[in-house]
């Protein structure tokens, strides 16, 4: 097992801002510095370009050489980017600074701002607290020691920003020779000269890391992505539609995989949209670091789909849904990018997010079979028992699986300048309302909505944020100074507890449960109100959803009657999904809500003068009452799960209802 409960402990810890016996210190100010510009990169390469002697301008045959990289000690890698202007904070007198390490898995405080790159934070002209270490908040003591391995890799891995920083480490250039062969090996592309009236496109390079079980580095990535944003429709691309695999499926699958004890398998496909054929010509310059004098004329025609492409999404999901099919798979009706075998009453499910797969089921004969087919028609790397997806790490214990974004939210206060903030109790004061602060100043809005859009993915795994998440992002056209200080308000809570996450149970039911809510006339500026609901399947959360209504409710029984609408559409979907994984329901899908009116109008729709402009709703819902496939119990306010999707709570009132949610924090100092 990756993680041990202790029998004597709380399942829920009581989480605080500093250990047992610390002072806290005084805040001075949790505003961080902002970067003033960006720091320019001084590279010291052995061979410059002048150095390369000037070629004949001949057309070459193939694809260029993938053996003039130069290459360079490590040791010399940390002189290459120069040094940041120095962060100044301020301490009391008579003090040791206390700075939280940058990698928390050491035993020692370092210094978070060294040799840091800071994109996202924003100058005020105020210090930024520091006497707040991470270490207070991050602890791995509870881990298994294969699983502290794999977390302290997840944590030391440092990727390259640029082109020419890779080539100045070994192991990165390696990647970067490697996808040029792969590139050569799959004729994905012919070196030749421009036609009249072409025009080519860019390419950049792209560097991430991949792990196996183990939590060791597999293989470092290096990416050739074509600058796709330069194409134009109908000239070098038509369709693009492809899908992806829903975060709420992967989820769903995990539950059930907990509840029904299912091993989960990952698989890698290398190079995967580099197996799509292009229908359109398209041409593109040479590889940036890969270009010999002489070569500056000539591009590269492209036969097969590559990274960055509008329609290379489409090309590799269509090859890789042929396969499937062809291996007897049914694709299924509640995803398009899950699919199903049933053979003698065993099935096998996988589901596809682009080129990274996972596997379940219960046919351990079928699952080494697919493997194989799998492995026959791609390339494809088995990473094992499943424990890093899409950026989620994945934690399987005898009480269940636990899933979290840990080192994503590290990262994220390490990028904004937050790391030694002080923590916040939670994402948003209690009862604070934001609106579009017209006469306000203005804020950095590129910044404003990466820093936006970054949440907005962590909140797959952190439903405890989706509120003020989904209020902030409702102002990433014109964002102001005060939405920009809301959203550090979210970091500070992140800070007190960036291992929080979802804990999947070994639950004895899969019923469907579904908690709708709604904050009538909730934004001031247009008093529209919020539907919140959240879904669990055998008492585990799997969906939630906080969303600004599109009509103007004229009563709170309105606004809350179409929250159960949503709600229920969620978990009818939730049926269909079932149902394509081999499960069946176990008794109809319970709609709870914390509103009578909107449960007696659901029941007996008889004011048509007041109720007329939501008929579609009503029937709707009725329909299914009457079919017995819903029942829609009372539940009281203070037992309401959704209400954390609609409003800002206190302290108290939050924390009690993300324990109900089943969130909890395995990393967590004891």
């Amino acid at each position: 097992m990756d993680v041990t409960f202790r029998e004597d402990e709380s399942y829920y810890l009581d989480l605080t801002p500093c250990r047992q016996g610390e002072k806290e210190d005084e805040v001075i100010d949790t505003v961080p510095l902002p970067v003033i510009g960006t720091v320019p990169l001084t590279f010291i390469s052995p061979t410059s370009t002048a150095d390369i002697p000037h070629t004949p301008s001949t057309m070459p045959s193939t694809m260029p050489s993938t053996t003039d990289i130069p290459h360079t000690s490590p040791s010399h890698h940390p002189s290459l980017i120069a040094p940041l202007p120095h962060v100044y904070h301020r301490r009391k007198p008579g003090t040791q600074p206390t700075i939280a390490p940058l990698l928390p898995m050491l035993s020692s405080d370092s210094d978070p701002d060294a040799d840091l790159h800071v994109p996202i934070a924003r100058l005020h002209g105020k210090a930024r607290c520091t006497e707040h270490p991470i270490s207070n908040h991050v602890a791995y003591d509870r881990l298994s020691k294969p699983h502290q391995s794999f977390i302290a890799s997840l944590s030391e891995i440092s990727i390259p920003k640029t082109w020419q920083e890779a080539l100045c480490i070994p192991v990165w250039a390696q990647a970067m020779k490697e996808e040029m062969s792969a590139l050569e090996k799959n004729h994905t592309c012919d070196v030749t000269s421009l036609p009249p009236g072409k025009k080519p496109i860019g390419s950049r390079w792209v560097f991430s890391v991949k792990q196996n079980q183990d939590g060791k580095v597999e293989r470092y990535k290096s990416r050739l992505v074509a600058r796709g944003y330069t194409q134009t429709q109908g000239v070098d691309y038509q369709e693009t539609f492809a899908p992806v695999a829903k975060m709420d499926s992967i989820r769903v699958i995990i539950s059930c995989a907990a509840i029904l004890d299912w091993e989960l398998h990952q698989l890698d496909i290398k190079n995967a949209f580099l197996h799509g054929d292009l229908e359109e010509e398209v041409y593109m310059s040479f590889p940036p670091g890969f270009v010999k004098k002489g070569q500056e004329r000539f591009v590269c025609r492209l036969w097969k789909s590559l990274y960055g492409l509008k329609q290379s999404p489409r090309a590799w999901f269509g090859r890789f849904h042929k396969a499937m099919i062809k291996f007897g798979y049914k694709q299924g009706h509640s995803d398009h990018t899950l699919f199903v075998k049933r053979n003698e009453g065993k099935i096998v499910v996988l589901i596809v997010y682009v080129d990274d797969i996972v596997i379940t089921r219960n046919d351990t004969n079928e699952i080494s079979k697919l493997k194989g087919l799998l492995s026959a028609e791609f390339e494809v790397k088995d990473l094992g028992k499943l424990r890093y997806f899409l950026g989620i790490e994945v934690t399987r214990s005898d009480k269940g699986i636990f899933i979290s974004q840990r080192k994503y939210v590290l990262d994220l206060l390490t990028e904004t300048g937050m790391l030694g903030c002080a923590p916040a109790n939670t994402p948003m004061e209690e009862n604070h309302k934001i609106d579009q602060d017209s006469n306000g100043d203005r804020t950095d809005a590129p910044s404003y909505q990466r820093l936006v859009g970054k949440l907005l993915y962590l909140s797959h795994t952190r439903p405890d944020i989706t509120y003020a998440v989904g209020i902030l992002s409702r102002y990433m056209h014109a964002p102001r100074v005060r939405h920009q200080e809301d959203a550090y308000r979210v970091l500070r809570y992140l800070k007190k507890s960036p291992g929080r996450g979802l804990m999947f149970s070994k639950n004895k039911h899969l019923r469907i449960e579904v908690f709708t809510d709604a904050d009538w006339a909730e934004c001031h500026d247009d008093r529209k109100s919020t539907t919140g609901y959240c879904t669990f399947i055998g008492g585990n959360l799997v969906t939630w959803r906080s969303k600004k209504q599109s009509v103007v409710a004229r009563s709170s029984a309105e606004a809350e009657y179409r929250s159960m609408s949503q709600g229920l559409c969620e978990g009818l979907w939730l049926s269909i999904l079932l149902q394509d994984l081999g499960l069946k329901e176990e008794a109809p899908i319970s709609l709870y809500c914390d509103n009578k009116a909107a449960i007696g109008i659901a029941h007996n729709p008889v004011q048509h003068d007041r109720t007329k402009h939501v008929e579609v709703d009503c029937h709707f819902i009725k329909d299914h009452l009457d079919k017995g496939s819903l029942v829609t119990p009372f539940v009281h306010s203070r037992d309401q799960l959704a209400d954390v999707f609609t409003k800002s709570l206190g302290s108290d009132a939050f924390t009690d209802d993300i324990h109900k949610l089943r969130m909890i924090d395995i990393y967590h100092p004891t």
